[in-house]
């Protein structure tokens, strides 16, 4: 490729600092994943792409911001993020995946056209999915938005307006016309219909290794920890997850041979000590995840692996568990939402509390690092939906389980709740709301808690919370008191987590 194509062909893929409260235990920062997808999938369509993620260039270092007091930034103020543009870049596009930092990634994208007039500014994610007419009339410097599964819809954005300087019939993208009309292509988001297309994530050099060194990870960390998917999409409806707009309820497991591939090469590549999987939910189907430990087996691969963000209870019986770890599986994540079966029905959370809760305890009779994530506050509860719900908390903490987190319900957009709380008047979009979606669950100590529930006074469901995963934090290692020892050498030392909650106020005591 001629350096003249180089530069016609360049195109930035940007992500601003991660947004947290000043007090939040939570300032949680990991490797792009979706931005290391796009960037994979351009270049294999014969781009050069250029990563510059402010995160990864400030790590545990905060900066207060200060249009938004009590608010902070992990990783780049954004005039150093915007340096770090190539003058010539033609296609700027921003990663906009998590509704509370809207505020921030606005100002980033606005000071970015300051410095950039001629450029053509993009969005996509999450966040832009959900809220892509909303996005554009409050930063007027975007100019188009990419709705749903990025990689081949930006594909054909740059391609078309690169070629021709037009992008207006690219399916799955949206603008705003020369009269302020909002103009969207197609209402359903379009998902690649064979992932086995997909170019495996493309990392810059010495990238990841920042991660490694400031001992940052997803879920347990190890030392080199790889995020990787093995799916994509959730065939699920839960009403307060976004996936649908997203993703709509397509489900693939990829290739198994595929699977195994990627994983040697980041072994050979990267000497990796863990795989860490973002799936939105990794093990539905038994037969699958018992066919990938077996080929972690028969390949003889020993790296540890974890479901951090969360997985259903179906598949995991004893026998899958047992494989679990047999091939180093090093930490489980299950994803009950409430103890409330009346509230599991409502949210539509097609669990069976019952059969969930023996596949956790035998999680931790095998020896498997275990978490449990609850949320309480949904607008319809009560206070027994919610004493339900820290009651199964407390069991678990009982039986040993390693991490009990309890999260205040958030109304995030894209969500069928949400839309159910807009149409009521109950959310106005505006800087305040998306910071309180911020705080509410990295702020334990948090009094300002919003709540959408007529039931509940939003002060006192913030003290319930906090009494209740202190108790059960506390009851988990009064019973296992080998725990406390431990914590406190992995949080005040150089030696890894054995928990996200160490490594959360590991995190937290290692802010700069």
């Amino acid at each position: 490729m001629s350096s003249t194509k180089s530069i016609n062909n360049l195109v930035a893929l940007v992500r601003g600092p991660v947004v947290c409260s000043n007090t939040s235990l939570n300032n949680e920062a990991v490797p792009a994943l979706g931005l290391a997808y796009i960037a994979g999938y351009l270049r294999k369509k014969g781009y050069q792409v250029v990563l510059i993620d402010s995160t990864v260039e400030g790590l545990n270092n905060l900066f207060e911001f200060k249009e938004y007091p009590g608010f902070s930034g992990q990783g780049l103020r954004h005039e150093k993020t915007i340096s770090m543009i190539p003058k010539h870049a033609k296609v700027i596009a921003f990663s906009g995946m998590f509704s509370g930092e809207w505020p921030v990634l606005r100002d980033l994208i606005t000071q970015t056209r300051q410095t950039f007039p001629e450029a053509l500014l993009v969005a996509g994610g999450e966040h832009i999915t959900a809220l892509t007419e909303y996005s554009l009339r409050d930063c007027p410097a975007l100019d188009v938005c990419v709705r749903g599964e990025g990689e081949h819809t930006f594909y054909e954005l740059v391609k078309a307006y690169l070629e021709t300087g037009i992008f207006s019939s690219v399916p799955a993208v949206a603008y705003l016309d020369k009269e302020s009309e909002y103009q969207q292509n197609g209402t359903n988001t379009p998902r690649i219909s064979n992932i086995e297309e997909i170019p495996w994530p493309y990392w810059p050099d010495n990238y990841l290794e920042k991660f490694w060194k400031a001992g940052k990870s997803y879920g347990v960390a190890t030392e080199r920890d790889m995020p990787f998917l093995l799916s994509r999409g959730c065939p699920f409806q839960c009403i307060f997850c976004s996936n649908l707009l997203m993703w709509n309820t397509q489900y693939n497991f990829r290739d198994l041979d595929d699977v195994m591939e990627e994983i040697n090469y980041y072994i050979k590549r990267y000497r990796i000590t863990s795989l860490q999987l973002y799936d939105l939910t990794a093990i539905i189907k038994k037969q699958w995840i018992m066919d990938f430990c077996q080929r972690m087996i028969d390949e003889n691969i020993k790296v540890k692996w974890s479901l951090p963000s969360g997985t259903r209870s179906e598949a995991l019986d004893k026998d899958v568990l047992k494989m679990l770890k047999k091939t180093n599986c090093n930490y489980v994540v299950f994803a009950p939402e409430s103890g409330s079966q009346r509230t599991l029905k409502k949210i539509k959370k097609r669990v069976k509390l019952e059969r969930l809760t023996k596949s956790v305890i035998e999680s931790k009779r095998q020896g498997l690092t275990t978490r449990t994530t609850c949320i309480i506050g949904f607008p319809h509860e009560t206070w027994s939906d919610i004493f339900a719900t820290i009651l199964f908390q407390l069991k678990m903490a009982f039986r040993g389980i390693d991490d009990l987190p309890l999260y205040i319900f958030s109304p995030y957009p894209g969500t069928e709740i949400f839309d159910e709380l807009m149409e009521g008047g109950r959310i106005m979009l505006n800087d305040d709301y998306f910071f309180k979606l911020t705080s509410l669950n990295g702020d334990y100590f948090a009094t300002d808690i919003p709540t959408f529930n007529d039931n509940i006074n939003g002060r006192l469901l913030g003290v319930t919370r906090l009494v209740a995963v202190l108790t059960s934090y506390t009851i988990s290692y009064l019973l296992y008191p080998k725990r406390i020892i431990r914590s406190i050498r992995n949080i005040f030392s150089g030696n890894i987590a054995s928990t996200v909650f160490e490594h959360r106020l590991k995190d937290f005591f290692n802010r700069s």
